[in-house]
């Protein structure tokens, strides 16, 4: 390993010369060094940083491989006031440009209203991720982080809360660098009672390094939770009232006590979550052989649900001294959803004719209980970045589901002909270890390696116990009850390589992963154990990525980017058990889904830090989908592997003040994408041109004020078997700072036109059918924020995250939010 690192570093470093490095150095009044001050390095007139720093405990900052231009640099830190310098120039040639000594000034310790000197804009375009501020946008408040990610720049959710990005299904979730151990279903549930007020920032990357975890096979989404690195003790609380259909009340707090060589914090919410969702679906079913309607099926279904859910984090960092840290993270979360639905069914004849009719009743109580333990190291070596950390990370889920479904069937004249009740119990637990260890190493001539390794074990166990119901009798049904055990282990290593010279940025990264999976399946508890089955399986993937970024000039940047990554199913779709959600439609696992693999290729360019072109191409091998499979008039729903899927796209993105009081963001995506393969024997070869984009107003006025007027859109698309009709929403938000700019109230009314309903259709088999499904999207929110506490100058980079990457993603659980 040494003998490859030292040949890179000859090779990179042999013929590339440095640019220009500014230093300078930040002081108080009393010619003290001032650490940890935030400096950001802005060009020109732009009001985006360029660069950003930080003051080691000396004082000193520095900004390495800065271009020829003109500079300011802006200075903030705890207790004092706001700092400018004065524009200054770098000239063609010059390798070092040192800034006279910055003073600053104190200011009084009580928070308070405080100018700030750049105000972070709701969008941000970097040449790796798009970053979206989601306090800056007023239109957020009394929403949940899945309302925001609708509105994110090239960010779609499906039907069922399924996340896709640039048109593309499988994208990865995590919460502050760790995965969330979740599948889609059940990150669907958590994310839709998940406050927006808990969150800072969402992290778009559609080809992220090989720092990241593959996973993922169209990209990452980060969520970056709020955490507060101010010395003394201040906080935060919201409440929040949202009235749809249905009240919606919650609330958060966020504590920070930091002194001596301790910072503890505590963040904790609340949310009551009801709504409603209807659901109308029509199948025809046709002949074989000449493709005429034989049979029509009709259903009516309102569901009423109730999910109150409560989550709470506690950690702390303790200082070994101003290099080393030690942190302890203790977070989880418990949901308890209710479900009832009531179906209206009726059967009827090739020739429209009523054969029977079906009123279905179900009632479905899940319990979902997490809890997480991280335990982080964190070593900086020098000022230079130089730092070695170490995540151990273990997560405990556990779930249980109560179902129970009453079927009445009558003829056309009410006279009851058949009834039957079905009642289900299905436990599940989850156990995931995971440990990770990233090292970093920026060298001279703006050389820098990165590499880690990582190791994650997961175990599940899974029952499904089915009974018919007869009076107070329950009867096991043998033929639908079921158990599932799963282990996977994964190991990863990675490199990453960093390098500028001149006017280019290159990165270039190798990630190999080795997985190792066994499943086993026990059949049904109530018999001998004959339908018993297992498999086991152990494969080693590559994904390389490359990024190459040139800067043309102060206006004109292009980038390159090319990655290759993995999707593997969720655990719960690896479960063969069967899910009923009424006596005609339900959901089963399949053991013999095969991950999905992805090579991705992106050019952008950005003009002026607000517009930003990009092309993009994507291939998926072995491309997997939710697949529709007829079974009398029955529909089974569950993940298949289709075959191939081929992607490509445009997107261009705009933010910048028009005024200065007015501020647009505008995102506009044109995708492209091409199913082929077989299913259930026959041959799939769809394709479809999807448009999406949404556009961002934010006002700014006098007095406190502010407002925004915001919406998306998009257009009829495909999702493996299914077109999805056109859908969008108008969302529109005033806020007003007040008590002296420690609080704020906000008020919001999301899908103004309520025109976010999903119209669909499918053609699988010998089944045609369409749906219609409506929710509790139109809603009205009060929220009100309050800022408290003292702070005292200093401040320290905690981390209050771990680093399980993959693993939480591809958890199961129910839901119709």
């Amino acid at each position: 390993m040494k003998i490859i690192t030292t040949l890179l570093l000859l090779a990179f470093s042999g013929y590339l010369n440095a640019q220009t490095i500014i230093k300078g150095s930040v002081r108080d009044e009393n010619s003290k060094p001032l650490e940890s001050a935030s400096v950001s390095l802005v060009k020109g007139t732009d009001s985006i940083p360029f660069k950003t720093s930080m003051s080691d405990k000396e004082g000193h900052f520095r900004f390495i491989a800065v271009p020829a231009g003109s500079y300011q640099v802006y200075i903030s830190a705890i207790g004092h006031s706001p700092l400018s310098s004065e524009v200054f120039t770098i000239g063609a040639g010059l390798n070092t440009f040192e800034l006279p000594v910055q003073i600053m000034k104190k200011q009084n310790t009580e928070l308070q209203s405080v100018a700030v000197v750049f105000k972070k804009p709701f969008i941000e375009q970097k040449s790796d991720r798009i970053v979206v501020n989601v306090d800056a946008s007023p239109a957020n408040s009394g929403t949940s982080v899945m309302d925001v990610l609708e509105k994110s720049p090239g960010v779609s959710v499906d039907k069922d809360g399924n996340i896709s990005l640039k048109g593309k299904q499988g994208v990865t979730i995590m919460i502050d660098d760790r995965p969330t151990y979740m599948t889609g279903a059940q990150l669907a549930v958590y994310l839709k009672s998940l406050p927006s007020s808990a969150i800072d920032q969402l992290e778009i990357m559609s080809n992220p390094s090989a720092k990241y975890d593959a996973a993922g096979n169209s990209g990452i989404i980060n969520i970056k939770t709020k955490k507060n690195k101010a010395r003394g003790f201040n906080g935060s609380t919201t409440m929040t009232y949202t009235q749809g259909e249905y009240a919606k009340p919650g609330g958060s707090l966020n504590l920070n006590y930091r002194v001596n060589q301790f910072n503890i914090f505590f963040n904790g919410g609340y949310t009551y979550w009801q709504g409603f969702q209807n659901l109308d679906i029509n199948r025809n079913y046709l002949n074989a052989g000449d493709k005429q309607i034989n049979s029509i099926f009709t259903q009516n279904t309102h569901m009423i649900f109730r999910s109150p859910e409560l989550n709470l984090k506690v950690g702390m960092d303790y200082f070994l001294d101003s290099k080393t840290t030690l942190g302890i993270v203790l977070s989880g979360y418990q949901n308890d959803e209710t479900n009832n639905s009531q179906s209206y069914i009726s059967l009827k004849d090739g020739n429209k004719v009523t054969d029977s009719l079906v009123q279905s009743f179900g009632n479905m109580q899940s319990l979902w209980s997490n809890g997480a333990m991280n335990l982080n190291f964190r070593r900086q070596f020098d000022s230079s970045g130089r730092e070695l950390t170490a995540d151990l990370d273990y997560i405990y889920y556990k779930s249980s589901s109560s179902q129970l479904f009453q079927n009445n069937t009558y003829d056309p004249a009410m006279t009851p002909l058949d009834s039957n009740t079905l009642s289900g119990d299905l436990p599940s637990t989850i156990n995931i270890y995971s440990f990770k260890t990233d090292y970093s190493h920026p060298f001279q001539h703006d050389f820098k390696l990165e590499a880690g390794l990582k190791t994650s074990f997961v175990a599940t166990d899974n029952k499904a116990n089915y009974f018919n119901v007869s009076g107070t009798e329950y009867m096991p049904d043998t033929t639908k009850t079921n158990y599932f055990v799963y282990h996977e282990n994964i190991n990863a290593a990675y490199i990453n390589l960093t390098k500028k010279y001149k006017k280019w940025n290159f990165q270039a990264g190798l990630r190999v992963e080795n997985t190792n999976y066994d499943g086993h399946q026990y059949g049904n508890i109530y018999t001998i154990k004959n339908n018993d089955s297992s498999f086991k399986k152990s494969y080693v993937n590559a994904f390389p990525t490359a990024y190459v970024t040139y800067e043309l000039n102060d206006k004109n940047t292009f980038n390159f980017n090319f990655g290759r990554r993995i999707d593997r199913p969720d655990y719960g779709d690896l479960n063969p058990f069967l899910f009923f959600l009424d006596e005609y439609t339900y959901q089963a696992g399949n053991p013999y889904l095969q991950p999905q693999i992805s090579t991705n290729i992106e050019l952008s360019h950005t003009y002026h830090n607000a517009l930003t072109t990009t092309l993009n191409y994507s291939n998926t091998q072995n491309f997997f989908a939710e697949t529709f499979q007829q079974d009398g008039h029955a529909t089974i729903v569950r993940r298949g592997n289709i075959g191939k899927r081929e992607s490509g796209g445009l997107a261009v993105s705009f933010n910048m003040p028009l005024t200065k009081w007015w501020t647009t963001t505008v995102y506009m995506n044109v995708n492209y994408n091409h199913f082929t393969g077989e299913l259930y024997g026959e041959a799939l070869n769809v394709e479809a041109i999807t448009g999406m984009g949404n556009m961002t107003n934010m006002f700014k006025f006098s007095r406190g004020w502010s407002a925004e007027l915001s919406g998306w859109y998009r257009t009829r698309g495909i999702e493996g078997q299914v077109y999805i009709q056109p859908l969008g929403q108008t969302s529109a938000a005033i806020a007003k700072q007040i008590m002296k700019e420690k609080g704020s109230l906000k008020l919001g009314l999301r899908d103004i036109f309520y025109t976010q309903q999903v119209r669909g259709s499918i053609d699988f088999q010998q089944t045609e059918a369409t749906f219609y499904n409506t929710r509790d999207t139109r809603q009205l929110s009060l929220t009100f924020t309050y800022r408290f506490g003292k702070v005292v100058q200093g401040a320290r980079n905690n981390r209050h995250s771990g680093g399980a990457d993959d693993e939480s993603n591809r958890l199961k659980k129910g839901g119709n939010n």
